[in-house]
């Protein structure tokens, strides 16, 4: 399955021109993130109101939700575990044609998890009560474990395992692993090999074999099993403004690349996706690109929704995966 993550979904009131350019790019899902605060069963405000438009939004193209929150009130306690798995429920229950779910961003990383001292058993204590609420809840449910490419991730599912293993549990606590595979730099080939602590797209036997090392002989189905894959949830290559007067503001990109380059990377990282029997997704991240420099510039299309070059190397490799007529060496 190939999708985008695109926020805007939640931020226009009228969305039948963004469902348009993704018939046109012939995505199959999109993925859009969801906040919860502490104690909130339910969106309220503003947004409850983004929630509308994008579930809508849902009856046309598959909808993947990443519920997440500040870092420092990541659900810690039981209380705050209940109550972030009963919102999701409860999201659920309102629109049940959303079956995809992510359980918070990059919980690895202490930009998204704080605090970093027992994340991994915090996290794995949350993994097990969203499933356990939200197979109750709907049972077709997707329940997705996510993760950061740079935060050692392998060390971070070692950990995972272990605290599953501590807790007895024999249930499992997730039914996809949705890794963020971005490169080192845009630069970067896609099927990059990294020794240590990133684990990107060219890193994925790695991945498998801290998932093996975690979970193997236990309760939790390990990629290959019972219908569990790797998603690649975020994914993308950066580029340089290739219409003067688009952007604004400093670039924080190490090494970005031309639109040109970003068309060619994100078309191999696709095949190569496609090609790893482990992987059952690829997200690119994100639509559209952020006027402000310090944001992100991996879009496929630029701020004045003008194409550039991915859009259309995007469309045509989601064809070519889609007639199975890419070519795995």
């Amino acid at each position: 399955m190939l999708g985008v993550d695109d926020d805007s979904l939640k931020w226009y009131a009228h969305t039948g021109s963004l469902l348009s350019i993704y018939r046109t790019l012939g995505v199959g899902a999109v993925r859009v993130t969801v906040t919860w605060s502490p104690g909130e069963s339910f969106p309220t405000g503003t947004d409850r109101t983004e929630l509308q438009r994008a579930a809508n939004a849902g009856r046309s193209i598959r909808l993947v939700l990443a519920v997440t929150g500040p870092a420092d009130e990541a659900p810690l306690d039981e209380p705050s575990r209940a109550s972030y798995c009963g919102f999701i429920a409860n999201i659920l229950g309102r629109y049940p044609w959303i079956h995809d779910v992510a359980i918070w961003t990059e919980p690895n990383s202490k930009r998204f998890w704080q605090p970093v001292h027992d994340a991994p058993a915090a996290y794995e204590a949350l993994l097990a009560t969203c499933w356990d609420t939200l197979h109750a809840a709907a049972p077709g449910v997707n329940v997705i474990a996510t993760s950061a490419p740079h935060a050692r991730p392998g060390d971070w599912y070692r950990a995972l395992g272990k605290a599953y293993r501590a807790s007895a549990r024999t249930a499992p606590i997730f039914d996809t692993v949705g890794h963020n595979a971005y490169p080192d730099t845009s630069a970067e080939p896609p099927g990059a090999h990294h020794a240590r602590h990133s684990i990107d797209e060219g890193d994925l036997a790695r991945l498998v074999k801290a998932l093996h090392t975690a979970f193997a002989g236990t309760g939790q189905p390990l990629p290959g099993e019972h219908g569990v894959t790797i998603w690649y949830l975020e994914d993308g290559f950066q580029t340089t403004p290739g219409v003067p007067g688009l952007y604004a503001g400093v670039e924080t990109e190490r090494k970005p690349v031309s639109e040109a380059e970003q068309a060619s990377q994100l078309t191999a990282a696709v095949e190569l996706a496609y090609c790893q029997p482990a992987v059952g997704a690829f997200f690119n991240f994100e639509l559209r690109d952020d006027a402000a420099l310090d944001g992100w510039q991996s879009g496929l299309l630029r701020p004045d929704w003008t194409a550039k070059p991915a859009f259309a190397a995007y469309r045509q490799v989601l064809q070519a995966a889609g007639d199975g007529t890419i070519a795995c060496t």
